[in-house]
C-alpha cells in the first residue's frame, strides 16, 4: 500500500474538488445574517400589494422588531394615514454634530398572481442560490436590511456623529398617487425625516456573466407620464361590419407607435455613464457606447444600443402601450377602443411635446391623445465628494476594480419627492444582479442569496462611514 505525502494529499484534494457545485461550500449564515433573513422573510410574507395589501401590518411588524431591540417612545413611530396604509419612522440618535442621514425604502409591492408564478409569490423560497418572492428585490431587500442594520447599530452601542433616520413608506409603486406615503410624511412630519441627504433604491451592482462590472448610483430619474389613446364611433351589429372599426383604428395607431423611436438625447449624467461604462463592456458594445457618447454617433452604433432595452432607455424618452380596453359585447361593433400608453420622459424634456409627438405618430384624426397622469419631476442630485468617496471605498471592499457610476433611473422612485423637498437623494443598494435578467414587477422575482448577504453588509458599512462617530 502506497502512502501519499501531505503535499500530495493537498494537491489531490484540490483537484478532486474542482467542479464541485458551489452549493456544497455554502456557509451557514452567521447570527447577524440569519437575523436579517428572518426579518426579510417576515416582511416578504406580508402581502403589501399596493391597492389590496396591508402596509400598516408590515410597518407594525417592523416596529415590533425595532422595539424589541431597544428603540422606544418617539424613536419608533408608525403612522396610519388611511385604512391598511402604514409608514414607519425610526431614529438612532447620534451626537448631533452633523445633520441626519435618511434611509428610505418602500414596503408596498406590485401585484403578483399565483397563477402567473411558478410558486406562491408571498412565500419566501430559497432555491438554487436565489431568494424568490414578490418584493424580494423591489424593495423589501432594502427595507429589511435597513431594519436589521438599525438594530445592529443599536446593539453595538454605536454613537454616530449624525442621527440615522429610517423611513419605511407606502404606495411607492403607484408613485404615491394618493399622497399617503412619502408626501404625507413630508407634509405632516417633515421634522421627523429631515436630513442632509437620503439613501434610497434605484442603484445596484451590475453583473454580466456572473462578474460584477459596475456599481450604479442613481442621481436622477425619468418622469413617468400616462396617456390615454381613445377611438370612438357609432358601432352597430357585428353581422354588418365596416372598415371604420374603433379597434382597428387603435391597433393601427399602436402599430405605428411601436415602430417609432424618440430622438437620441443625452444629458450630463447619461453621457458620463456611457463613457465610464464603455470600458467594462465587450469591444463591440463598448465602441458603440463611445460612439453614441461623442454626440455624433455612427448609425450602426446607435442602432445596436437602441436594440438593447436597458441601454435604449438611457438614450431617449420611451413610450409603450401597457393596457387595452375595447368593445362591450361579442356581437356588437365596438363603440370605444382605448389604450394606456406609459411614457418615461427624460428630465428637462417638455411633457407637452411628448403628447404632440404621440398624436403625430399615431396619425389618426379619430384618435384622441389625453394625458391622464404625470409623476413628479425633480432636478438631479449633485453627487457630493463625501458620498462618492464613501461609495467608492466600500465598493472596493466587495467588488475590487469596478467603478462607481452615477446613473439616471429609467424607472421612477419616491426619491423625486425628497429631491423636490430639498433633500438630495442617492439610489444605492449594493444588491448585485444580472443586468440581463431583471425580474422586478415580473414573474418569479428573485435575488441572489449571496447578493443579499453582500448588499446588507455594503449598506451597513456605507452608512457607518457617512454617519461617522464611534
Amino acid at each position: 500500500m502506497n502512502f501519499l505525502t501531505s503535499s500530495k494529499i493537498r494537491v489531490f484534494l484540490v483537484l478532486a474538488l474542482v467542479g464541485t457545485p458551489l452549493s456544497i461550500f455554502a456557509q451557514t449564515p452567521s447570527p447577524t445574517q440569519q437575523f436579517a433573513r428572518d426579518i426579510y422573510k417576515e416582511l416578504v410574507e406580508i402581502n403589501t400589494v399596493t391597492p389590496t395589501g396591508d402596509t400598516l401590518a408590515a410597518a407594525e411588524a417592523m416596529a415590533a422588531r425595532l422595539r424589541a431591540a431597544g428603540f422606544s417612545g418617539s424613536d419608533v413611530q408608525v403612522f396610519n394615514p388611511a385604512p391598511r396604509k402604514g409608514n414607519l419612522v425610526a431614529r438612532l440618535h447620534g451626537t448631533g454634530a452633523r445633520k441626519p442621514i435618511l434611509l428610505m425604502a418602500h414596503i408596498d409591492v406590485v401585484e403578483a398572481r399565483r397563477e402567473d408564478w411558478t410558486f406562491d409569490p408571498f412565500k419566501l423560497l430559497e432555491k438554487d442560490g436565489y431568494f424568490y418572492a414578490r418584493g424580494s428585490g423591489d424593495d423589501k431587500f432594502m427595507a429589511a436590511t435597513f431594519v436589521a442594520n438599525m438594530i445592529r447599530y443599536k446593539q453595538e452601542g454605536y454613537r454616530p456623529d449624525r442621527d440615522i433616520i429610517l423611513l419605511l413608506e407606502t404606495d411607492e409603486e403607484i408613485l404615491d398617487a394618493n399622497a399617503l406615503g412619502v408626501q404625507w410624511m413630508l407634509k405632516n412630519h417633515r421634522d421627523l425625516i429631515d436630513a442632509e441627504f437620503a439613501l434610497n433604491e434605484g442603484g445596484a451592482v451590475g453583473l454580466k456573466n456572473g462578474k460584477p462590472v459596475r456599481n450604479s448610483i442613481q442621481t436622477s430619474e425619468k418622469v413617468p407620464v400616462n396617456y390615454s389613446l381613445e377611438v370612438r364611433n357609432s358601432g352597430g351589429h357585428s353581422s354588418l361590419p365596416t372598415k371604420d372599426n374603433a379597434i382597428y383604428h387603435l391597433a393601427e395607431g399602436l402599430a405605428r407607435l411601436s415602430k417609432y423611436d424618440f430622438p437620441l438625447t443625452l444629458n450630463e449624467t447619461t453621457r458620463s455613464w456611457l463613457e465610464r461604462a464603455a470600458p467594462l463592456e465587450d469591444a463591440k458594445i463598448g465602441a458603440a457606447m463611445n460612439s453614441v457618447a461623442s454626440g455624433n454617433p455612427d448609425p450602426a452604433a446607435l442602432a445596436l444600443l437602441s436594440s438593447m432595452p436597458a441601454y435604449n432607455a438611457q438614450l431617449r424618452t420611451t413610450c409603450v402601450a401597457t393596457m387595452l380596453q375595447a368593445g362591450h359585447a361579442f356581437n356588437a361593433l365596438p363603440q370605444k377602443a382605448q389604450a394606456t400608453v406609459n411614457c418615461r420622459v427624460l428630465p428637462g424634456e417638455p411633457v407637452e411635446e411628448v403628447q404632440k409627438t404621440l398624436a403625430r405618430v399615431v396619425d389618426d384624426s379619430q384618435m384622441s391623445v389625453t394625458q391622464t397622469w404625470a409623476g413628479a419631476y425633480s432636478k438631479p442630485s449633485s453627487l457630493n465628494p463625501e458620498f462618492l468617496s464613501a461609495a467608492e471605498r466600500v465598493t472596493a471592499q466587495f467588488w475590487p476594480g469596478i467603478p462607481v457610476i452615477p446613473t439616471m433611473g429609467t424607472g421612477a422612485t419616491d426619491g423625486s419627492f425628497l429631491r423636490n423637498a430639498g433633500i438630495p437623494t442617492y439610489g444605492t443598494s449594493g444588491l448585485a444582479g444580472d443586468i440581463d435578467d431583471v425580474r422586478s414587477h415580473g414573474k418569479d422575482e428573485r435575488i441572489l442569496i449571496k447578493s443579499f448577504v453582500d448588499g446588507q453588509e455594503y449598506l451597513y458599512r456605507l452608512v457607518k462611514i457617512l454617519a461617522a462617530g464611534k
